[in-house]
């Protein structure tokens, strides 16, 4: 997969500015490739090319767990529900999950919006004694590792609307799991043809794919 972006620095905004507008343009640049491929690669992981989840069937739905089948991870049509008081319940569902199906401790992941961040700061582990931490989430705001499970805050999680709730795919696994490659392959600076000013434009050259089936989960929720 590729994308292209390109930017206009004018002469007359550059001479006039006391800052270096060509780096901050260049920053702005790379801020919007990594949400672009962010917002492109959770969707793909979780929701697919096809709307259907490319993981095992094991890791996701009403009777997730390869071996018990016990854990209800969400559908469409009846997303299951996130509160302060569920939410490290299902967060520990998932690992479990992932233990039933033999996945490796190390290197284990989370991926949620920021709804789901705001409701684990208000839940239990609110009281830092919990946590073993010294302060409390609520103070420093750093969510860490909950259940052996690293936690990631996003915007660019894929999301529907499902009845009158809006649901989102909620990613779990391991490192194993994914790969991904990345690379600016082409950059140039010219003059602009339209304007007095430069013109940078890039070409952004990348791939993923789900390699380990097993090693990736799907949580399927609403607030």
């Amino acid at each position: 997969m590729d994308n292209v972006f390109a930017f206009t620095c004018d002469d007359v905004d550059a001479y006039q500015s006391d800052l270096k507008l060509m780096n901050t343009f260049s920053q702005d640049a790379a801020e919007q490739q990594k949400i672009y491929v962010d917002s492109q690669v959770l969707t793909a992981v979780t929701y697919g090319t096809a709307g259907t989840f490319p993981g095992s069937a094991d890791n996701c739905g009403t009777t997730a767990g390869v071996i018990s089948g016990g854990y209800n991870l969400g559908v469409s049509g009846t997303p299951v529900q996130i509160t302060k008081t569920n939410v490290l319940e299902y967060i520990v569902d998932a690992m479990t999950v992932l233990d039933e199906q033999n996945v490796p401790e190390s290197g284990r992941w989370m991926v949620i919006p920021h709804w789901v961040a705001n409701l684990i700061q208000k839940s239990d582990l609110k009281d830092a004694s919990l946590t073993g931490d010294g302060t409390s989430i609520m103070r420093n705001g750093r969510l860490g590792i909950i259940a052996n499970c690293t936690l990631y805050k996003s915007n660019n999680l894929y999301s529907a609307t499902d009845g009158s709730f809006t649901a989102y795919y909620i990613p779990f696994g391991t490192n194993h799991a994914i790969t991904f490659a990345s690379q600016f392959t082409k950059m140039e600076s010219l003059r602009a043809e339209s304007t007095f000013g430069d013109l940078v434009r890039g070409l952004h050259v990348y791939g993923y794919k789900v390699v380990k089936t097993e090693a990736i989960g799907l949580l399927y929720a609403r607030k």
